[in-house]
C-alpha cells in the first residue's frame, strides 16, 4: 500500500484483503475497481477469505432495480455508453467490525473497457472518503484500473496533464501502468477540460466507438443508448421548440427536405476529421489520421450523427442498410456499424449518414 496524496492510498487486492480482514488505523474507506462488484471475488482469489457486509446500495445506469436506488444516482441512458442494466457501482459496510466504506466499481483490465463513465462517481466516493479518513483505491494488481483512477483524480484536482499525473504518481509507486486504452481515455478527459462533457465531439465518438465494440462483440444494442428523437415533441431538446424571438440563440435543426420532419439536431452531429478527398479512397487509407485539414478543399457531401430512436433498421440490429424518414419513408442516408468513407475521405466507424442533399438546415 502506498500513500499518493493525503490520506489517498493505491495499492493492490492484498492490501485491501488485509485491511478488510484485519482492518486499518489509517484506511477508513475502500474503492474496489475489480472485474466484479461482488466481495466475494476475494473469495475466489484466495479460499477462505470471508468478509462480514451491510449493503447500503446499488447504483445502476438506467435506475434498473436496485437497492436504495433513485434518481440522483443514476445515469440517463441518452447521455452513457453504458448499458441500461450495467452496475455503476456497489456501496456497502465491510470488513471487522462492519466499520469500512467499501465502494466497488466493476470494470476489468481491458483496453476496450468503459472507463470515462465511471470516473465521476469515483470522484465523489474519493472527495467524500478523505474528508472523513482515508481511502484505498485497489485493483487486483495495483498497476492498471487503480492507478487510472487515481491519475484522472490528480488530473482533475490538479490540472495535471495526463503524463504529468502518471509521472507524480509513479513518485508513490513505480510499477504503475495503465493499459493503452485507460491511456486513450485519459488524455480524452484532459482535452474536455478535467470533466466527462457528454455534449463535447471528443465523448461522442468515444460513445460510438464504445457502442460500436459492443456491436462487434455480438451484443444487443439496447435502443436506449439511442439518442432522443428530436422529430417528437415530448423529446425534443429546448433547442427545437419555439421560442419568442424567431431563430435566436437556436442550434441548426436537420430536416427532411420531403415532409419537412427534423430528423436531428446540431448536438446530435459526429464531427470528423475531413480527409484528403477522392485522392484518398484506396484500402489502405481507411484512417482518419490526416496530417492536413483539406476541408476547404473537399466539403463533405454528409453529416454523420448518433444512432437516434426513430433509426428503424438500426434498431432491428441489422449491420447497415438504409435511414428512411419515418414520416414519409423518403431515403436520407445509411448506416454501417462496420463504418463508411465519407466523401472527403475519412472512415468513420460505426457510421449513421445522412446525406446533406436529402436534408435541410433550418433554425426555424
Amino acid at each position: 500500500m502506498y500513500l499518493v496524496r493525503e490520506n489517498l492510498f493505491i495499492g493492490d487486492i492484498s492490501d485491501a484483503a488485509e485491511v478488510l480482514q484485519n482492518g486499518g488505523n489509517e484506511i477508513t474507506h475502500i474503492l474496489s475497481v475489480l472485474s466484479s462488484a461482488s466481495i466475494s471475488f476475494f473469495s475466489e482469489w484466495r479460499s477462505g477469505l470471508v468478509f462480514p457486509t451491510k449493503e447500503i446500495k446499488k447504483v445502476y445506469a438506467c435506475g434498473s432495480a436496485g437497492t436504495s436506488t433513485s434518481d440522483e444516482d443514476s445515469i440517463e441512458g441518452s447521455k452513457s455508453s453504458l448499458s441500461p442494466d450495467k452496475l455503476l457501482y456497489s456501496l456497502e459496510y465491510a470488513g471487522k467490525d462492519l466499520k469500512l466504506v467499501r465502494m466497488a466499481v466493476p470494470i476489468r483490465d481491458m483496453e476496450s473497457e468503459n472507463l470515462l463513465d465511471y470516473l465521476d462517481v469515483c470522484f465523489n466516493f474519493i472527495e467524500e472518503s478523505r474528508k472523513e479518513g482515508s481511502v484505498l483505491v485497489h485493483c487486483f494488481a495495483g498497476v492498471s484500473r487503480s492507478a487510472a483512477i487515481i491519475m484522472a483524480n490528480l488530473m482533475k484536482t490538479e490540472r495535471l496533464s495526463q503524463e504529468d499525473a502518471l509521472e507524480s504518481l509513479r513518485q508513490s509507486r513505480e510499477t504503475v501502468c495503465p493499459n493503452d486504452g485507460f491511456l486513450d481515455q485519459l488524455k480524452m478527459f484532459e482535452q474536455m477540460g478535467f470533466k466527462v462533457d457528454r455534449a463535447s465531439p471528443i465523448y461522442k465518438r468515444f460513445r460510438l466507438k464504445v457502442l460500436g465494440d459492443s456491436y462487434n462483440r455480438g451484443e444487443k444494442i439496447d435502443s436506449s443508448k439511442f439518442g432522443a428523437d428530436p422529430g417528437l415533441p415530448a423529446e425534443a431538446p429546448a433547442e427545437v421548440e419555439k421560442s419568442p424571438v424567431r431563430g435566436k440563440n437556436r442550434a441548426p435543426a436537420y430536416r427532411c427536405k420531403k415532409c419537412r420532419r427534423v430528423v436531428a439536431l446540431q448536438e446530435n452531429v459526429v464531427d470528423h476529421v475531413p480527409g484528403e478527398g477522392e485522392t484518398s479512397f484506396t484500402w489502405h487509407k481507411r484512417r482518419s489520421s490526416n496530417l492536413f485539414n483539406k476541408s476547404d478543399e473537399f466539403e463533405c457531401s454528409s453529416i454523420f450523427v448518433e444512432p437516434l430512436k426513430w433509426m428503424t433498421g438500426v434498431e432491428e440490429g441489422a449491420l447497415e442498410g438504409k435511414l428512411s424518414c419515418v414520416h414519409c419513408d423518403a431515403r436520407l442516408g445509411y448506416f454501417n456499424w462496420s463504418g463508411i468513407q465519407c466523401s472527403c475521405g475519412s472512415w468513420i466507424t460505426p457510421a449513421f449518414q445522412l446525406h446533406k442533399g436529402r436534408v435541410d438546415i433550418s433554425t426555424v
